[in-house]
């Protein structure tokens, strides 16, 4: 294990940042729940005008069965003594008895559309209620963390002597940052995901059912709350992805670099090359996640600030150790000068180093940036000993 010190200072930049994206995470948590709160209550609203309207559709069902009843006696009665009735009185008395069986029947399908349709607003309420209560139970675990990371674990620094332990405590942090973005990904896509997309899919058969009997006001309000619902879900996956790419661990490290670097190229209109070397194998969850995190850093590097025309990505599988290479034929930066947008950098490096790994990056204005990273595969055997 290397014994090179990481700096008091260099450790709380490390801390700020993991506190300012859990606090993100926080917000996003506490947005997810207030907006569940608000759909609990408009879902709430309508339950209670339905009831209102049911209970109003059996009361007029109860005067129509009186009528009916009503009807059929004076039908059964003119049957009964045909020849003492004219043909006037004859055809009145059966077209108000259809009459009424024909609104009646109407009276009796409306009830039972409008308590289908209840019956699936308290399953939705359920399903919200859900929601908001995973929601406040994640923020307050996630203030409980804040609270750690902005008291105890600050004067670490202080604490740490030596680089064994500074690197044994980086790779706990990462290790729980990882975790916390995988239960939470799961938990966002079991919860808030699965019921837009149900609520999305609800909206198109109640627009359906409504058909011609309702205004096109209502039909347009509907399309707006579907599209509303697309937005959401869109934004909902959008967090999960960030939180931490599912793929990863169902396809593994390739397939899902090759998704994530088809969606950079898109986003970023950058051409970007993808070029794998070696035998490709599934390595470890800890060793997957912490290459696709370089890779996407470096990246988003190359996107954002190098100006260049092309990135050439290769992944090689060695036998003992992953090597990645990350070109482009930008500007290039003067690598020994300190920077105030750097920290991309020393935190990538700091997590090689954690992975006792070989970081070195070249660049030019005249060959662009080239960052090579070496990762030895053994050393999640090194690190299992440790925690075991």
């Amino acid at each position: 294990m290397s014994s090179k010190k990481i700096s008091t200072k260099l450790l709380d930049q490390i801390l700020d940042s993991t506190i300012e994206k859990v606090s993100a995470s926080k917000k996003d948590i506490i947005e997810i729940g207030e907006l569940s709160r608000n759909e609990y209550e408009r879902l709430l609203k309508k339950l209670e005008n339905i009831k209102v309207e049911v209970s109003d559709i059996i009361d007029e069902g109860d005067v129509l069965e009186e009528r009916m009843r009503l009807a059929r006696n004076r039908l059964a009665q003119v049957s009964k003594n045909f020849n003492q009735y004219g043909e006037e009185e004859i055809r009145t008395v059966y077209e108000n008895a259809n009459e009424l069986q024909i609104k009646l029947s109407v009276l009796k399908q409306r009830e039972i559309q409008l308590r289908e349709r209840r019956d699936e607003l308290e399953r939705r309420l359920v399903q919200v209620k859900e929601t908001i209560e995973k929601s406040e139970n994640l923020t307050g675990q996630i203030t409980i963390v804040l609270n750690y990371l902005n008291g105890d674990l600050k004067k670490i620094g202080e604490l740490i002597e030596d680089a064994n332990r500074r690197q044994a405590l980086g790779l706990k942090i990462i290790e729980a940052q990882e975790e916390e973005r995988r239960r939470l990904s799961r938990e966002i896509h079991d919860g808030p995901a699965q019921m837009l997309a149900n609520m999305l899919l609800r909206s198109e058969i109640i627009e359906k059912k409504l058909g011609s009997d309702d205004t096109e006001a209502v039909i347009m309000e509907f399309r707006q709350l579907r599209e509303l619902v697309r937005e959401s879900l869109r934004e909902v996956r959008g967090i999960i992805y960030d939180l931490r790419p599912m793929a990863l661990d169902d396809l593994g490290l390739i397939p899902t670099l090759m998704k994530y670097l088809n969606t950079a190229k898109d986003n970023f209109g950058m051409p970007i090359m993808f070029k794998t070397l070696g035998t490709e194998r599934r390595l470890s969850s800890k060793l997957e996640i912490a290459i696709f995190r370089l890779v996407q850093e470096s990246v988003q590097n190359a996107c954002k600030h190098s100006e260049a025309s092309k990135i050439e990505v290769k992944v090689e599988f060695q036998e003992e150790t992953v090597v990645l290479s990350i070109k482009d034929d930008g500007k290039g930066f003067d690598v020994d000068k300190e920077r105030e947008d750097s920290f991309g950098l020393i935190g990538m490096n700091e997590r090689v180093e954690l992975l006792e790994g070989r970081f070195i990056i070249n660049s030019s204005s005249e060959r662009g940036t080239l960052v090579l990273i070496q990762i030895p595969v053994k050393v999640e055997e090194v690190k299992n000993e440790i925690y075991n």
